[in-house]
C-alpha cells in the first residue's frame, strides 16, 4: 500500500498473451475503425517522433493517440535496428502502454511487436479493401519477411487470392515463405528472380528497407493497387518516383507520410508536391473522398503506421485478455 492508501495494479500482457487473443479478423476490423475516426478527425494523434541512433543503425519512435469517442489512450514505444537479425533479436520490437483517461493512470503495458506486425498487416488489408480493384485475384510480394506474412494474411481475408508471385534478395526465403503461409491461404505460390516480373500483378507489396526505388515504374500495369509498406523513415523510399506521378496517391497521415513514408524523397526533391497526394486513406474509409476512380487507376497506398491502429488493437487485446483471465497483475505503488 502507498503512502496516499491507494494500490495501483496494472495489466502485464506478454507475446504469447497477446498472440492468444488476437487475430488477424478482428485485427482488420480495429484497425478499418481506427482509419474511420482518424479520417472523421476525431482521433488526437501527434506525428511520431523519432531518436536517431546513427553509430548503431537504428531508432527509437513513440507514437501516442486518443480515440476521443471510444475514450481510450495510450502510447507505443517502438524500435527499427535492421542489424539485429546478426544478435538473433527482431528488427523490430514493442511495447504499448494503455492509460486511463480519468486519472492518466497506466492500466495495461503489453508487447506490441506482434500487435505492430498484426495492425500493419491489416492496414495493408484496409487499403486493399477500399483500392484495389474488386476483381483482383494475383497478388506480388517484394520481400519475404515478418511483414509480408501478415500483409498477406490480412489481403487473404478481403480479396480471393489465386496466386502469389514473390520474390527477395535470397530467392531461397521464398520457399520457406510458401511454407509458412501455405497453412493459411489456399493458392499458388510461384517465385520469381526478379522484383519485374511480381509487379505483373493485380495488388503489389512491398516490405523493403531499401534507400533507392526498387519497383520501377515501366514495370506497373494500369489498374495495380499497390502496398507500399517499407518506407518508414526519412530518406526510405522503394517506388520508381515517375510511378507516384502516374498514380493515385493514398497516404495514412499527410503530416507523417510527408516525412517519413514513401512520398518523403520524391516530396523533398519536388518530384511531387502535397497536391498530388489523393486522399488519407481514413477519409477513404469514412466516404469523406474518393480513391479509385476507375479500373484503368493505380493506386498506391503509403503505409508509415499510425498511433491509433496500434491503440485501437491494444484496446481489443487488452478487453479481450481482462475478459479470460489471461495476463498478470503488476503493482506500480
Amino acid at each position: 500500500m502507498s503512502r496516499s492508501g491507494v494500490s495501483m495494479d496494472i495489466l502485464w500482457l506478454e507475446q504469447s498473451d497477446v498472440k492468444t487473443v488476437l487475430n488477424m479478423p478482428l485485427t482488420l476490423s480495429a484497425v478499418e475503425n481506427g482509419f474511420r475516426e482518424h479520417g472523421l478527425k476525431k482521433v488526437q494523434m501527434p506525428p511520431k517522433s523519432y531518436l536517431y541512433f546513427n553509430e548503431h543503425n537504428g531508432d527509437l519512435r513513440t507514437m501516442p493517440s486518443f480515440m476521443e469517442e471510444q475514450d481510450i489512450a495510450g502510447v507505443k514505444i517502438v524500435n527499427v535496428h535492421p542489424d539485429n537479425r546478426e544478435k538473433g533479436l527482431p528488427t523490430v520490437m514493442a511495447v504499448i502502454v494503455l492509460n486511463s483517461t480519468e486519472t492518466g493512470a497506466p492500466l495495461a503495458i503489453m508487447d506490441g511487436t506482434h500487435i505492430t506486425d498484426m495492425r500493419t498487416g491489416a492496414a495493408g488489408g484496409v487499403a486493399a479493401k477500399y483500392l484495389a480493384r474488386p476483381d483482383s485475384h494475383i497478388v506480388g510480394m517484394v520481400g519475404t519477411g515478418g511483414q509480408a506474412r501478415t500483409q498477406l494474411l490480412a489481403l487473404s481475408e478481403v480479396m480471393d487470392i489465386e496466386e502469389v508471385k514473390v520474390t527477395c534478395r535470397n530467392i531461397a526465403h521464398c520457399a520457406s515463405f510458401e511454407k509458412d503461409m501455405k497453412p493459411f491461404i489456399n493458392c499458388d505460390f510461384t517465385p520469381k528472380d526478379g522484383i519485374k516480373d511480381v509487379c505483373d500483378c493485380d495488388v503489389l507489396v512491398t516490405t523493403t528497407p531499401v534507400r533507392e526505388p526498387v519497383v520501377m515504374s515501366e514495370w506497373v500495369h494500369e489498374g495495380t493497387h499497390i502496398n507500399a509498406i517499407g518506407a518508414d523513415a526519412m530518406g526510405k523510399q522503394e517506388l520508381d518516383s515517375v510511378l507516384l506521378k502516374r498514380s493515385k496517391i493514398i497516404v495514412d497521415d499527410i503530416v507523417q507520410a510527408s516525412h517519413s513514408g514513401e512520398i518523403n524523397v520524391p516530396l523533398s526533391k519536388g518530384v511531387i508536391s502535397q497536391s498530388d497526394i489523393c486522399a488519407e486513406l481514413g477519409e477513404v474509409v469514412a466516404g469523406i473522398k474518393q480513391g479509385r476512380q476507375s479500373d484503368e487507376d493505380i493506386t498506391i497506398f503509403d503505409s508509415t503506421g499510425l498511433a491509433v491502429q496500434d491503440l485501437v488493437t491494444a484496446n481489443i487485446v487488452y478487453t479481450k485478455a481482462v475478459g479470460m483471465g489471461i495476463g498478470k497483475k503488476i503493482k506500480l505503488f
